[in-house]
């Protein structure tokens, strides 16, 4: 820094109308090589200290996450944890490497201090979203592995990490959606797999023709014989709708979390083989047209 300020003044010594001080720019010449030297120590000590802090800051966040992986804590406040953890640890090798080159450390905190309105102002939005953060980890309306829909933009999928200032969603088609902690905490949402069951609901339309009890026994037959159907929960076929051109049956029962998807496909696909092999059709949406032919007789023509 002080070899800085004396190349200063010898170049502003050259600008000015004064005669040149022969015995400055020797006393220059003659220091040049050890502040250069005194310099460059600085700066090697800097990098030595940035790879170890690096390294450091790498094996405290890698130990930390370990004994909160034994205690059993949540992945999601293992996740924001360890990005508040990081983050403060860089800010504090970052100040500690700029106190090398002789900038006060307490001078760099006053000033971010009395610049603290102005940088709130300014980072707002992230400051929302850390406070989101820490209220999901509070309140946990989730947790990382939970399948959830956002309902402000329809965002769903699972969820991956749960960050500092924002939330990472895997969608099923292996898409990454980066979600805010503050828009997550301040809108309402669904998380589908929060219990260990779920219900599934599906409607089938029959042909008026058709014999209903049948239908209703072929059906209950399809949940009855079905392994993964959660037989201490409620599993019935009942007539949810007369429609227009069908009759509307109803299935109900229970699968496990994991059972769902794959029960329901099954299910669905078997219905259609049952009904197929008992005869009984599944109409599709159709309009019959009647035209009434009026002929008018003689006596009214000739009256037009």
């Amino acid at each position: 820094m002080y070899m800085y300020m004396d190349y200063l003044k010898v170049l502003t010594s050259f600008t000015t109308e004064e005669p040149i001080d022969i015995g400055v720019i020797e006393k220059f010449l003659h220091e040049l090589p050890d502040k250069a030297l005194h310099l460059g120590t600085r700066v090697l000590l800097s990098i030595v200290v940035l790879v170890v802090g690096i390294q450091l800051i790498r094996l405290i966040r890698k130990l930390i996450k370990k004994s909160l992986g034994r205690g059993s804590v949540d992945i999601g406040v293992v996740q924001f944890i360890d990005s508040f953890l990081k983050v403060s640890l860089y800010a504090v090798l970052i100040i500690t490497i700029a106190s090398g080159f002789g900038l006060d450390a307490a001078s760099i905190l006053a000033l971010l201090g009395s610049a603290g309105v102005a940088i709130g102002l300014a980072i707002q939005g992230s400051l929302s979203n850390f406070v989101g953060g820490v209220l999901i980890l509070l309140l946990k309306p989730f947790k990382v592995g939970d399948y959830i829909k956002e309902d402000s933009k329809g965002n769903e999928g699972v969820v991956k990490e749960i960050e500092l200032f924002y939330t990472k969603l895997t969608t099923a088609d292996n898409k990454v959606i980066v979600l805010p902690n503050g828009t997550l905490a301040n809108s309402s949402l669904t998380n589908v797999t929060a219990c260990d069951n779920r219900r599934m609901d599906i409607v089938v339309k029959i042909s008026y023709h058709a014999d209903i009890r049948k239908a209703k026994a072929v059906l209950q037959k399809i949940l009855d014989e079905d392994t993964a159907v959660l037989k201490e929960e409620e599993h019935f076929v009942y007539i949810s709708e007369l429609g227009d051109f069908s009759v509307n049956v109803g299935i109900r029962c229970w699968f496990s979390m994991e059972d769902f998807w794959p029960g329901k496909w099954r299910i669905t696909e078997n219905i259609k083989y049952a009904l197929d092999e008992a005869g009984i059709s599944i109409p599709s949406s159709q309009m019959d047209v009647y035209v009434k032919e009026e002929i008018a007789s003689k006596d009214e023509i000739k009256k037009q």
